[in-house]
């Protein structure tokens, strides 16, 4: 836990070690969230340490469900399809946006009331795009201006729908496939562009009648869930900001042990890999649906590339510390199709953009992207997290590969995501 409100970074003569990362946040939300409405008990190993997860686990339990946790597992009392109670009080979801879009598609089946709340950021994050799917299946949805916190929901009787994607978004799929859970028929989900696919995996492995094609996700209604047990993998969007700065870092080698490698995450090993970087995969197994394995990041002269169109869904939240690796690149990095990014805890485009200039480097802002010139040195100097882990996480990065040191404002932000981040960064730093 970092206790001060500036935190420096000093250049590093090489990132190297052998370590892991925290258990993948996606994975651990969706895992405790349809455990809770299984039969039985769960028991979910290596489940992530971020407070976004916590934030869940405690929405949950003013669910009325019994939860364990005993260092990082965590055992789940599910209540059944039918068994969640009224809650007494609000759901405090905190700064997870997860949490919220989620939830709010199981719920949507329970015949009482609820409401969400959270913090300052997460309170200006929109959530029309799944009250209105949700409104679809029958469920009355309210919020304040009809699209931000606090979010109130009278659920219900639920009938099937076909629901065609906007855009793809892993969070309102789920939220979608998590409603059709307590409407009888089938409930069908159009996604334009492959996403996240966490939600289905998990609902497979609990038992749910689920179905997949190409862009096409089908779920039965009605159909209980058994528990049973799991092992999170290592979160590939936490081990990207070392794996970036092994890659930065002259001499570095790095090994990341048991990563999650699901395929509609490893975007940002792809692109690396397309990049010319040294990156190597081993010892991969299969564990409940998830694949994982080693992920090995050598020193690299990457070449850089322009990212949009389908990439953009896969690698939505490694796009701040790519833009900080894309100064190293011999072409830079362009970034574009990614408006989203306005949108998330803080308006990462415009807060991506000010750190470099505050770092002395060059970068082109657009309403939908940006362009980072290759080739930069970035200085010495101070850089805003604006509240968010991602900002503050990928210019800790920055720092072990400036020409002097970066002082990092609100750094704990961190925590959210990743407790225990700048202590393990440290670690491999030499």
């Amino acid at each position: 836990m970092v206790e001060t409100d500036r935190l420096e970074i000093r250049p590093a003569a090489r990132i190297a070690g052998v370590t892991s990362v925290p258990g993948d946040k996606s994975i651990s939300h969706r895992l405790a969230m349809i455990a809770a409405i299984a039969e039985g008990r769960t028991l979910i190993h290596n489940f992530a340490a971020s407070m976004d997860c916590h934030s869940t686990l405690e929405c949950l339990r003013r669910l009325g469900v019994k939860i364990e946790r005993s260092d990082s597992s965590v055992i789940v009392h599910g209540q059944g399809l039918q068994g969640l109670q009224k809650p007494s009080r609000e759901l405090d979801a905190g700064n997870s946006g997860t949490t919220v879009r989620l939830m709010s598609g199981i719920l949507a089946g329970f015949p009482f009331e609820s409401t969400f709340v959270g913090d300052e950021s997460l309170s200006r994050r929109p959530m029309k795009r799944i009250m209105d799917p949700l409104r679809s299946f029958g469920a009355t949805i309210d919020a304040r201006e009809g699209n931000y916190l606090p979010l109130r929901i009278n659920g219900g009787p639920l009938h099937a729908i076909d629901f065609k994607m906007p855009v793809a978004s892993a969070q309102v799929k789920s939220s979608v496939l998590l409603a059709g859970l307590h409407a009888p028929g089938v409930t069908r989900v159009h996604d334009p562009v492959p996403s996240r696919n966490h939600t289905e995996i998990a609902l497979a492995e609990f038992g749910a009648h689920i179905r997949t094609a190409p862009n096409i996700i089908e779920i039965a209604g009605g159909h209980a869930l058994r528990g049973k047990e799991f092992s999170v993998p290592g979160d590939l969007s936490s081990a990207a900001f070392f794996l970036a700065a092994a890659l930065a870092v002259p001499d570095s080698r790095l090994r990341l042990t048991g990563i999650g490698l699901n395929p509609t995450r490893t975007g940002f090993i792809s692109l690396l890999e397309e990049m010319q970087a040294r990156i190597t995969i081993s010892q991969l197994s299969v564990a409940s649906g998830e694949p994982a394995g080693d992920v090995i990041a050598e020193s690299s002269d990457i070449a850089g590339m322009e990212i949009g169109g389908s990439w953009i869904p896969n690698i939505i939240d490694e796009i701040p510390v790519l833009a900080v690796l894309g100064t190293r690149a011999r072409k830079g990095i362009r970034i574009r199709d990614a408006a989203e990014l306005r949108a998330k805890e803080s308006d990462r485009i415009h807060a991506i953009a000010e750190n470099l200039r505050a770092l002395g480097g060059e970068v082109e802002e657009y309403p939908d992207g940006l362009f980072v010139p290759g080739g930069q040195r970035l200085h010495g100097g101070v850089v805003d997290s604006f509240g968010d882990h991602r900002i503050a996480m990928a210019f800790a990065v920055a720092g072990l590969f400036a020409d002097g040191p970066v002082t990092v404002k609100d750094p704990a932000c961190a925590d959210i995501s990743f407790p225990g981040f700048y202590e393990l960064l440290n670690s491999v730093s030499c």
